[in-house]
């Protein structure tokens, strides 16, 4: 395993990157025996590598491939792989042996369910009636009912993955958010993200070269963490080399946002009193079904991704555009009814290394390109503070006599506490910029490094800007034909 941070994310890897491969040779064809074939070759045996046994080990990667080959029909991006989940401790709650068989049995009593009895004076929780309501361990006065929690269910922010009767994981599509950090944090690789691979390669391949239409890929700026022993100019040749017409940075999107949201916020703040960023579509979905009476203080900008789509359309009416970042919410941000045909499609880092790898680029010698020139603020669009800095940046460019007073939020907790404090009239500021990854987007559930060192990295390409002035990075592109609105809809149930 090399240059991965986890044996999850090298198998995902691996599928992705034979399926991909055996498209660039033409020998990915519809077979009954293609799914075995793959986890064959994945898996060769005769020893299991992780699990059980081999044949386990062949069964999940078959039903990887046929995730990938055949996705879901619906817009649902964050599923459970069922053959996967399945190696996780299931008792939630269980009494240890400071248990003392007090006389209270207070445990006993909270018990909804009629879970909890008595042995050899101590508790006993009948783990085939216990629904790990938590109450039991709430009411112990010796601490002695202990909690192991899924790694999913502890990930994931809005308590929207439980257990079924089978006590396998599930999402609750109510709930979910579609931040991936279940998908990140699951140990088993048993949650996963819709892959639009094939839907990629297909619109590569469909495309004649690019003379039927043109394939742009937009990047987003986290680009710039992920591929740290090569250059960034480097990695967008070998996106050029896939097959795509052009490449462009998001980031220049990035710096028509910053514009857009100054004089939004310009314009709203007096009769709003304060507002939030609308960036990050995770952040925006927390909002949409958990606070819905605060949807009106969120800019109704469109994200830079849906910018950036809709500016290459305004200038070519051939375009078709695929998103490649960090980030699984985005898989559903471009399904949205009021941004819908702005993006094609979207594929992560993780994908985006596997279609690098299977077409056998050795970026390290490929000649650096440019994907546009956008200014250092736009860049910084990839980390905490970087959207309130850029707009703070406008606003002095631009002489906006207002004053903006940002609220950094630096993952998803913070988030909540900063909605709740504005909700309240207690926020200690007027523009909540929300991040629903610690870091932000450099370290989204898909990218393929998650550390510290990616701020900084960001944060040196930064610098390679060859200007500080959004205004200056938006340059070639016709602002007046680029519509940055939206309009938030309801949630359909």
């Amino acid at each position: 395993m090399k240059n991965f941070e986890s044996n999850v994310q090298y198998i995902k890897y691996l599928v992705n990157k034979e399926v991909a491969y055996r498209f660039f040779q033409g020998t990915l064809v519809k077979d009954p025996m293609l799914e075995r074939d793959i986890a064959e070759t994945i898996m060769p045996g005769p020893k299991a590598s992780y699990r059980c046994c081999v044949y386990k080990e062949r069964h999940i990667v078959e039903d990887r491939v046929r995730l990938i080959m055949e996705p879901s029909k619906d817009n649902r991006v964050i599923n459970v792989l069922d053959s996967a989940c399945d190696e996780c401790p299931v008792d939630r709650f269980v009494v240890s042996d400071s248990c003392r068989g007090c006389l209270g049995h207070k445990c006993q009593e909270v018990c909804p369910k009629g879970a909890i009895s008595i042995v050899n004076h101590r508790a006993y929780i009948n783990q085939d009636l216990c629904i790990e309501c938590g109450k039991c361990k709430q009411v112990c006065p010796f601490g002695a009912i202990s909690e192991v929690m899924r790694p999913c269910m502890r990930a994931c922010p809005v308590d929207a993955v439980k257990m079924d009767e089978n006590k396998k994981a599930m999402i609750d599509h109510e709930k979910c958010i579609s931040c991936g950090s279940c998908v990140y944090q699951c140990p088993f690789g048993a949650i996963v993200d819709k892959s639009y691979v094939m839907n990629v390669l297909y619109l590569l391949r469909n495309s004649f070269n690019n003379t039927n239409y043109h394939v742009y890929a937009v990047v987003a700026p986290a680009i710039a963490s992920q591929f740290g022993d090569v250059k960034v100019g480097q990695v967008f040749a070998g996106i050029k080399e896939l097959g795509f017409y052009d490449v462009v940075e998001a980031a220049i999107a990035g710096d028509m946002v910053a514009l857009a949201e100054t004089e939004e916020f310009a314009h709203t703040i007096e009769e709003k009193k304060w507002k939030t960023t609308s960036c990050c579509p995770a952040f925006v979905e927390y909002v949409r079904r958990y606070h819905p009476e605060l949807m009106d203080h969120v800019s109704t900008v469109v994200s830079p991704m849906i910018a950036m789509g809709r500016a290459i359309r305004a200038k070519d009416p051939k375009a078709r555009v695929v998103f490649m970042g960090p980030c699984t919410a985005k898989k559903v941000e471009v399904k949205l009814p009021e941004v819908k045909g702005a993006v094609d499609h979207v594929i992560t880092f993780e994908e985006l290394r596997s279609l690098l790898d299977a077409k056998g680029l050795d970026l390290a010698q490929l000649p650096e390109i440019s994907a546009g020139e956008p200014s250092s603020y736009g860049r910084i669009f990839a980390r905490t503070g970087g959207v309130a800095e850029s707009v703070r940046r406008v606003a002095k460019l631009e002489g906006v006599d207002v004053e903006i007073n940002p609220v950094r939020c630096n993952g998803i907790d913070e988030c909540i506490r900063a909605l709740k404090l504005a909700s309240f009239g207690k926020l200690d500021g007027n523009l909540i910029e929300g991040m629903v990854c610690k870091g932000g987007c450099t370290n989204g559930a898909a990218s393929i490094f998650h550390d510290q060192k990616g701020i900084q990295r960001v944060n040196d390409y930064s610098r390679e800007a060859l200007t500080d002035d959004p205004t200056e990075g938006i340059r070639g592109y016709d602002m007046s034909a680029i519509e940055m609105e939206r309009e938030f809809l309801k949630i359909e149930k």
